[in-house]
C-alpha cells in the first residue's frame, strides 16, 4: 500500500469518527447560511411534483437508485414511468403523515446562497387547506403552470387551483414568486409556446397584485430536467437564469425577532421518557430553554425544557424556525394544533369575533350575511360565521363602493365581521402580519381570504 493511500485510508476512518462523534456537522453548516421556506404550488397536473423531484436528484439529493425504483412501481399502474419523480415528493409526504418524522424537514437542499427547506403542497382540492398552512410558514414561492395547450388555461381559469394558489400565496403574504412554465418538452421546447403560457402567467399574477417586473418566469421540463439545475440545450432562446440560480435572487426577509413570542402549534405529540413536544413554527419573537410561557387560548403554563431543529439541539428559537420543544408542566389535553404559545408577559390573543377585510375568491352565487364557512388562519381550522357586512369597497384604492351590502360576489372586496364558533388565537395584520391573515373554505374550495383589522371581541381565559 503507497503511502498516499495510507493517508486517504486514515483520512476516511477519522471522518466517519468525527462523523459519529458530531453527527450534526451537516446541519451546522446548514445553519450558518440564511434560512428560507420555499413553498412550491400549481394545478393537480402541471407537473410541480415531478419538476421538484427531478430537481432534487440533480441536485444530488435522491439517488438514481430510488428513482429507477420508482419507476418500476410507476410501470405497474399501466402509465408508464410517468410518476418516477413525482414519488419522491409523494413519498415524503407520506412519511410525514405517518408521523415517522418530527422535524419538519420536508426536505432540504443548499443553494451557494441559502439554506431550504421544501414544502410541497399538494394540488389537489382536498389538500388546499394544507396548503394555507403550508404558505403561511413560507418565505418564498414557486408555482408551476403548464406551456402544454389548454392546461395553463384550466389551471387559471376560475376555480383553477392555479389561480387560486396565486390569490392565497399573496394573501398570506409571500411576497417572492418564481414562475416555472413546465412541459417545455412537450411543446418541443418552442419559444412561441412559452410565450403564449408566459402572457397567461403574467396577467394572472398581476391581477392578484405582485409586480410584473419581481416575478421570474422561467421555461422548464420537469421530466426532462431542463433549466432545473443545469442550463437548458434545448431552448438556445432562453439567455435567462434556471431555477436553481434563481432562488439565490430571493432576499432573505427580516425575521421580526424583536417582536413578542407567537409560535402556532402545528402538530403534538406524546413521546415515551420525553412527555409532550409540540412541533410548529417561531412566527415572532424568540425563546430559550427554562422560558416561561403560556398557551392560548387555554391559558395553560408551562416551561420550556429542550428545543431542536433538524435533530439539533437549540440554545434559543427564534422566528423562522421549524421546531419541536419539549413542554414542562403542560398536559396533552392543553395544547392542540392551532393554539399559539407566548410568553405571558404579552400573551397571544384569543378573540370570538373580529373585523376583517376580505376578497371573495370562488363562489356559485353570492354570499349573504349568517354563512358559516371554516376559517384558516396560520395552523388553526375552526368553523366561523360572516355576522356583518359593513362597506364594500374598492380593492385598489381602499375607498368604500357601498355601505351594508345585501351579498358579496366573485372579485368583491368588503369589510365585514366575523365571529368563530369558538374562541381562536388570531392578531391585528397591523401588529403582527403572520398572525393576521386568513382563509375562509366550503364545498372544497377556497371562498375568500382576508387580513384582521381589529378584534371586537377578546377571549380571556
Amino acid at each position: 500500500m503507497t503511502l498516499i493511500k495510507k493517508i486517504q485510508k486514515i483520512s476516511k476512518s477519522l471522518e466517519k469518527i468525527v462523523t459519529v462523534i458530531n453527527p450534526s456537522e451537516e446541519d451546522n453548516h446548514m445553519a450558518t447560511k440564511p434560512h428560507l421556506n420555499l413553498i412550491v404550488t400549481g394545478h393537480i397536473d402541471n407537473g410541480k411534483s415531478t419538476t421538484m423531484g427531478h430537481f432534487l436528484m440533480d441536485m444530488g439529493l435522491v439517488d438514481e437508485r430510488t428513482i429507477a425504483s420508482h419507476a418500476a412501481e410507476s410501470e405497474k399502474t399501466g402509465k408508464g414511468d410517468t410518476f418516477k419523480y413525482a414519488w419522491v415528493m409523494d413519498n415524503i409526504k407520506d412519511e410525514r403523515e405517518r408521523g415517522i418524522t418530527i422535524d419538519l424537514a420536508f426536505q432540504k437542499f443548499e443553494t451557494p446562497k441559502y439554506f431550504f427547506t421544501l414544502i410541497d403542497a399538494p394540488g389537489h382540492r382536498d389538500f388546499i387547506k394544507n396548503m394555507i398552512t403550508g404558505a403561511s410558514e413560507a418565505d418564498a414561492a414557486i408555482l408551476v403552470l403548464s406551456a402544454k395547450e389548454g392546461e395553463t388555461d384550466t389551471a387559471i381559469a376560475p376555480g383553477g387551483q392555479a389561480r387560486e394558489h396565486a390569490f392565497l400565496l399573496k394573501t398570506l403574504g409571500v411576497s417572492q414568486l418564481i414562475v416555472a412554465i413546465n412541459k417545455m418538452d412537450d411543446s418541443k421546447y418552442s419559444e412561441a409556446a412559452y410565450k403564449v403560457a408566459k402572457e397567461k402567467a403574467e396577467k394572472l399574477i398581476k391581477s392578484v397584485g405582485y409586480k410584473l417586473d419581481t416575478v421570474p418566469i422561467i421555461p422548464v421540463s420537469g421530466w426532462k430536467g431542463d433549466n432545473l439545475v443545469k442550463k437548458s440545450e434545448n431552448m438556445p432562446w432562453w439567455a435567462g437564469k434556471t431555477l436553481l440560480q434563481a432562488f439565490d435572487d430571493f432576499t432573505n426577509p427580516e425575521k421580526p425577532i424583536g417582536k413578542p413570542l407567537r409560535v402556532p402549534i402545528q402538530d403534538v405529540y406524546t413521546i415515551t421518557g420525553v412527555g409532550t413536544v409540540p412541533v410548529g413554527r417561531v412566527e415572532t419573537g424568540s425563546f430559550k430553554p427554562n422560558d416561561k410561557i403560556i398557551v392560548m387560548p387555554s391559558g395553560a403554563l408551562g416551561e420550556i425544557k429542550s428545543i431542536e431543529t433538524h435533530h439539533t439541539q437549540l440554545e434559543k428559537a427564534e422566528a423562522g424556525d421549524n421546531i419541536g420543544f419539549n413542554l414542562r408542566g403542560v398536559e396533552k389535553k392543553d395544547i392542540k394544533r392551532g393554539d399559539v404559545l407566548g410568553h405571558p408577559d404579552n400573551p397571544p390573543k384569543a378573540a370570538k369575533e373580529f373585523r376583517a377585510q376580505i376578497i371573495v375568491i370562488h363562489h356559485p352565487t353570492a354570499l349573504a350575511p349568517g354563512y358559516t364557512p371554516v376559517m384558516h388562519a396560520h395552523t388553526a381550522q375552526v368553523a366561523a360565521t360572516i355576522t356583518e357586512f359593513e362597506a364594500k369597497i374598492n380593492p385598489a384604492t381602499g375607498a368604500v363602493d357601498e355601505q351594508n351590502p345585501k351579498f358579496l360576489k366573485v372579485g368583491d372586496s368588503a369589510i365585514v365581521k366575523i365571529r368563530p364558533v369558538r374562541p381562536t388565537c388570531v392578531e391585528t395584520f397591523k401588529d403582527f402580519p403572520e398572525m393576521g391573515r386568513f382563509a375562509l373554505r366550503d364545498m372544497g374550495a377556497t371562498i375568500a381570504a382576508g387580513i384582521i383589522k381589529d378584534i371586537t371581541e377578546e377571549y380571556k381565559p
